[in-house]
C-alpha cells in the first residue's frame, strides 16, 4: 500500500526490490537520519564530543510536533540529545544539535543539502534539521536509503536507534521510540 519504498542491501547497495523509489515526497521525520549522520560525522571528526554541553536556543525550543519541550537557556550534553532526537524524534532536540554543531539551523541545513549532494541524493532537498512540513523540503526512497546507509557505517547510532525506552531530567521526562518494532519484534 506504501506509495514509495525501497529495500536495499546495507553492504553492497544492491537493490533487492523497489517502488516508485523515486517519487518526490515529503520525508518528515526521517529528514533526523541526516541530521544525526552529521552530528556523527562531528563527533568522528572531533568537532564535539558527547559530553559537551548544548543549551537551548528560543528557536529550538519553538517547534512544534513531537518534542522534550526544551526550555530556553535549559542545558542537556550531546549524549541526552542524540537520545531524546534518535529515540522520541525530538524535533526540538535536532534544532539544539544542528545549532551546536554548525551555529545556526540554516547553516546545519547547507550543510544537509551538501551532504546529500555529495552522497549522491538527487531528488532531496532539506529545509529544517527536523522534518517538519516546509514547502520543497523533500526525498525520495532511494534518497533515504543511501543516507541510512551511510549512518550505518556509524555504529555507535544503534546505541541511540534500538533503545525502546529511556529517561531525561533525573528520570522526569520518559522517551519511548517512535518505532514500535523496537520493542515487539525480535532482532
Amino acid at each position: 500500500a506504501a506509495t514509495s519504498a525501497i529495500l536495499m542491501d546495507l553492504n553492497t547497495g544492491t537493490v533487492l526490490y523497489e517502488k516508485e523509489a523515486d517519487t518526490v515526497l515529503p520525508p518528515a521525520s526521517i529528514t533526523k537520519i541526516m541530521t544525526i549522520l552529521l552530528v556523527f560525522e562531528a563527533l568522528d571528526s572531533g568537532k564535539i564530543s558527547l559530553t559537551d554541553t548544548v543549551t537551548a536556543s528560543a528557536h529550538a525550543c519553538s517547534m512544534g510536533g513531537s518534542q522534550i519541550w526544551l526550555k530556553e537557556g535549559e542545558q542537556f550534553t550531546v549524549d541526552e540529545l542524540l537520545k531524546a532526537t534518535c529515540i522520541k524524534s525530538a524535533n526540538d532536540t535536532s534544532v539544539a544539535l544542528a545549532e551546536f554543531v554548525s551555529g545556526s539551523e540554516e547553516a546545519f541545513v547547507a550543510e544537509m543539502n551538501k551532504r546529500a549532494q555529495e552522497l549522491g541524493m538527487t531528488n532531496t532537498v532539506f529545509k529544517n534539521a527536523s522534518g517538519l512540513d516546509a514547502d520543497g523540503h523533500v526525498s525520495t526512497a532511494r534518497d533515504i536509503a543511501l543516507m541510512s546507509r551511510e549512518l550505518m557505517k556509524h555504529e555507535d547510532v544503534t546505541k541511540y536507534t534500538t533503545v525502546w525506552m529511556d529517561y531525561l531530567r533525573d528520570g522526569t521526562t520518559q522517551l519511548v521510540n517512535t518505532n514500535k518494532l523496537i520493542n515487539s519484534y525480535d532482532g
